[in-house]
């Protein structure tokens, strides 16, 4: 095999055995990484390198990081405010008080009474430590405390980024084939005398690095691919090219072939047309009163921080007068506060796909023949939440959504659609148990029985939309409405336990994935 390798295969073969980056070898040996890349195939078919793909993860600050880097985190910068005394809420500023006082409160520093915010004794004990939570610079974010990094991506100040990082690592074959192409260098140089030079005179124990870098300047070696440049310069010409390996079994012609999810998400909408269900569909970027306001989620909700919801800049259009006067009585009536537009009109994208069911239940239904018909509609789409990417965690997903709007409705009409439903997506095992969910109710979480691991799982919820909810966009009542995790599913049936596993670039998974 020795002297069948080309002078950049030996350059590799010549590398420190342990495991090296491909980008750091090619910077070492002044290649481009194509270039050794395609070496590092053919040496690794040969059985004389390895090539591994190692994930790497880093983080950069987002620009909300590189502000609260900069300034200090809101809650700690209210725990330094607050050092003097307790302050009126109202006399915060904006961000403390939108976003300070709610981590601070959230971690047990402050407490709320009388519209005054003053710090516990955990929060004295925290802003004694001040400096433990301090963000360094982005040129220093690998010093920063690895278990900070999961709740700094959820709250949005940093952003994880995950690459691919190949590997390369020498076999012992390889290091024997090294050192013979070497050897075969040095007897060829020891025998081949400068033009005027003595014969006898050449030197046998020549360094093996000049007789290297010789080799290399002579562009001696097998050519290993025939290109255009090599072509058009002549380059060729009296040189060897690399013999054909017909031993090589060719490579298994694979047909293209849809995403596991696409497949998934194709299975989906084909139960729900089958069962007389029309699609709906509705916008990512969504705006505060439908995402949450609509479906009687009060404006100081959990679920509206910074730290779940994504905000976007701007705000949305009005929401119809009519429409909009309705939801405020809802919200006042039922939540007792003062409900503000303008926090209504704030950008979001979609936390949920329950936001198309309220847009789809502002329309006017087409009844025929003056006769009242359910109306079944179902949704698939993406939804986003700011939350650590984790095993089963994803700050971007997939939600299904179904509605039925009839006022012949009742609760055994919603079980029976779940159990027709779950029985058709591969799943004969199913049960219901009690649940709240903030605008159905009565409500329930749909599980499944897992035949592997012998245990039930939660597979998605479900209920009647409350009146609350109801009223003021259309009217109708009841509406039975149940989601579930596009993801879920598929991760069940195919014992997939890291959610991240369907959005990696993994080709030979992709491949290999069992076709349904």
């Amino acid at each position: 095999m020795a002297d069948a390798l080309s002078p950049l295969e030996a350059k590799l073969l010549s590398l420190s055995p342990s495991a090296l980056a491909l980008e750091s070898a090619a910077s070492s040996i002044h290649e481009s990484p194509d270039a050794v890349r395609r070496a590092a195939e053919h040496l690794r078919a040969a059985g004389l390198l390895e090539v591994s793909r190692e994930e790497m993860k880093s983080y950069e600050y987002t620009p909300d990081g590189s502000s609260a880097q900069m300034a200090g985190l809101p809650e700690i910068r209210l725990l330094k405010l607050l050092e003097a005394g307790p302050k009126p809420l109202a006399q915060l500023p904006a961000d403390l008080s939108r976003i300070g006082v709610g981590l601070a409160r959230r971690a047990g520093w402050i407490t709320l009474e009388a519209g005054n915010v003053s710090l516990t004794p955990d929060g004295l004990a925290a802003l004694a430590h001040a400096g433990n939570f301090s963000l360094p610079s982005s040129d220093q974010l690998s010093t920063l405390d690895q278990s900070r990094l999961p709740e700094l991506v959820r709250r949005g100040l940093l952003r994880e980024r995950v690459h691919s990082a190949e590997k390369l690592s020498i076999t012992t074959a390889g290091e024997k084939a090294a050192a013979e192409f070497e050897t075969a260098k040095i007897i060829a140089k020891a025998e081949t005398p400068a033009p005027g030079a003595n014969p006898s005179a050449a030197p046998l124990n020549a360094s093996v690095d000049s007789v290297h870098a010789d080799a290399t300047r002579a562009d001696a070696g097998v050519i290993s691919q025939l290109d255009r440049n090599l072509l058009l310069s002549g380059g060729w010409k009296g040189r060897s090219l690399r013999r054909y390996d017909l031993s090589v079994p060719p490579e298994t012609r694979r047909p293209a072939r849809r995403h596991p999810i696409a497949r998934v998400e194709g299975n989906i909408r084909r139960i729900f047309m089958n069962m007389g269900f029309e699609e709906m569909q509705g916008p990512l970027i969504e705006s505060a009163f439908f995402n949450f306001d609509a479906l009687f989620q009060p404006q100081d909700h959990p679920a509206r921080d910074l730290a779940d919801t994504f905000y976007l800049p701007g705000t949305s259009p009005r929401p119809p007068a009519g429409l909009a006067q309705k939801v405020k009585s809802a919200h006042e009536k039922g939540w007792s506060y003062q409900w503000d537009e303008n926090v209504a009109r704030q950008m979001v994208l979609r936390t949920h796909t329950t936001a198309v069911s309220a847009r789809t239940l502002i329309e006017p239904a087409q009844e025929q023949d003056g006769a009242s018909r359910p109306r079944k509609f179902f949704s698939i789409g993406k939804v986003f939440r700011n939350e650590a990417t984790d095993y089963k965690h994803l700050a971007e997903f997939h939600q299904v959504e179904g509605i039925v709007v009839w006022e012949k409705a009742t609760f055994g009409h919603l079980l029976g659609l779940l159990k027709s439903f779950y029985s058709q997506l591969g799943f004969d095992k199913i049960r219901f148990r009690p649940s709240y969910f903030p605008y159905t109710e009565p409500s329930l979480e749909i599980e499944v029985y897992h035949p592997a691991r012998k245990a039930w799982l939660e597979l998605g919820g479900a209920g009647i939309f409350r009146p609350e909810v109801c009223g003021p966009l259309g009217g109708k009542y009841p509406v039975l409405a149940w989601g579930l995790s596009l993801e879920r599913p598929l991760m069940l049936a195919n014992k997939i336990e890291d959610i991240r596993t369907l959005y990696r670039n993994d080709l030979s998974w992709l491949r290999d994935f069992p076709m349904q």
